[in-house]
């Protein structure tokens, strides 16, 4: 076999491709060598792709190559795996039959590929994958977007044999693959994953339940659980609260039941906590105690009234809050999202007072541009590089004199605009040059009488 038909035969069995179009191409300075099933079957050469490091394949069906399987590899063949400069491969637009999928993987032990990609494939059929005992691979991150494979339901004895190598995996990415549930055994396999992506699926409440059974995920950081079927708060912090390296998770974009009070603590671990586009009108739930980053944008908020001592990142955009949330609530707060709300005025005083405030965005919103309102924001405005989206997303709503107008274009003057602040001292100095003169009048007519 030609050297180069069998650098394509090992590559393509057991990894996938994505955004591969046209014959082979590879230039340095843009990364990836992109290659097309097709175009290779046709001619096309691997040759030009030896130096890179992330190689990519699209498009085809790889059942031809079933035979591949049983076939016993050379050691010159592995040899020149050994050289192979490659760390990241990515397939896209595949049928890959398991089997075939099986025997590759077992090649990546002789190369040095630490991320695997598969998108839109399809896996046919079952393996065995006693071959893949006791071997533990240089990969360190899989993932799998829009695949379609067998139930992983009866295959214990599979994750068995990639125990080994699946102890050491470090990032595991399985996203709009129509996963209900994993079963308890397999997530034990994974002892030492910190990072689970397993967003847009089809995980309920109680069918995630011996998904993260006691002992399963034991270093898991990040989880993130992205656009499901999950419905309540509480059971998230139920079924989660054994995993005590938790630091980052994301619930957003779930219909969330948030339940008035709770006994459920989350770990004092979890400093990142996304329950954006969730639905929720209020929170009165128990978040985590050391939060730093809290993200409750896009839900239907009126108000927020939770004392945060940790919390510096605060994300509140799209809700429709009227006012600026307490800054005494949070002290250590340095960046503030309030865009698209229904706030008319912002508290300069006691947003100042946040001492650690880097960022407020708060565009979008219907204010009032009267005085004391429009010289409030232009005054926060000045302190540089506190609101990035200014001036552009700051309007007036009223007074209507001033509806539409950009607020940084409303007069600031105050002779102009508080007419009181002269009026009220006039009069004083008019009533008390009355007073003197009727004083005067009196004293006058005292002496002459």
């Amino acid at each position: 076999m030609h050297i180069t038909q069998l650098f394509v035969v090992i590559l393509l069995t057991g990894l996938k491709l994505s955004e591969v179009v046209g014959d082979c191409s590879f230039n340095k300075s843009q990364g990836p060598c992109t290659c097309s099933l097709l175009d290779l079957e046709n001619g096309g050469t691997l040759f030009q792709c030896l130096p890179a490091f992330v190689f990519e394949l699209r498009g085809g069906n790889l059942e031809k190559y079933v035979g591949f399987a049983s076939n016993t590899v050379q050691q010159p063949v592995l040899d020149i795996l050994q050289t192979l400069q490659v760390t990241k491969i990515v397939f896209g637009d595949l049928l890959v039959p398991e089997v075939l999928l099986a025997a590759v993987m077992k090649l990546t032990y002789y190369m040095r590929i630490t991320d695997i990609e598969f998108e839109s494939c399809t896996f046919l059929g079952n393996a065995s994958w006693f071959q893949m005992d006791r071997l533990i691979l240089p990969v360190s991150s899989l993932r799998f977007h829009n695949v379609t494979s067998a139930s992983l339901a009866n295959r214990d004895k599979d994750f068995t044999h990639l125990s080994r190598w699946l102890e050491t995996l470090q990032n595991l990415t399985v996203t709009q693959s129509q996963v209900t549930y994993i079963p308890c055994s397999i997530g034990k396999v994974f002892r030492n994953l910190r990072y689970l992506d397993v967003s847009e699926n089809h995980l309920q409440d109680q069918s995630m339940r011996p998904s993260f059974c006691q002992g399963a995920f034991p270093q898991l950081q990040v989880l993130k659980l992205h656009r499901n079927n999950l419905s309540s708060f509480h059971t998230m912090c139920e079924m989660l609260h054994h995993l005590k390296k938790l630091v980052h998770l994301d619930l957003s974009q779930n219909d969330l039941l948030a339940i008035p009070s709770s006994s459920c603590q989350w770990q004092p671990s979890l400093h990142i906590l996304n329950l954006s586009n969730t639905g929720l009108d209020h929170i009165t739930l128990p978040l985590p105690p050391n939060v730093e980053v809290l993200d409750v944008s896009s839900n239907n908020l009126h108000a927020l009234d939770l004392a945060l001592p940790f919390l510096k990142k605060l994300h509140l955009s799209n809700n429709r809050l009227h006012a600026v949330p307490s800054a005494k609530n949070y002290p250590a707060l340095e960046v503030l999202s309030l865009d698209g709300n229904l706030i008319s005025h912002l508290p300069r005083d006691e947003l100042q007072s946040l001492r650690h405030l880097q960022s407020l965005r708060a565009g979008r919103n219907p204010y009032n541009c009267s005085c004391a309102g429009a010289s409030e924001i232009q005054a926060l405005a000045s302190m540089e590089s506190l609101m990035p989206d200014w001036p552009q997303n700051y309007a007036c709503e009223s007074p209507s004199h001033y509806q539409g107008m950009l607020v940084k274009n409303v007069p600031a003057s105050v002779l102009q605009c508080n007419k009181a602040i002269v009026i009220i001292p006039v009069t004083v100095l008019l009533v008390l040059s009355c007073l003197a003169g009727i004083i005067c009048f009196a004293r006058r007519k005292a002496r002459s009488g």
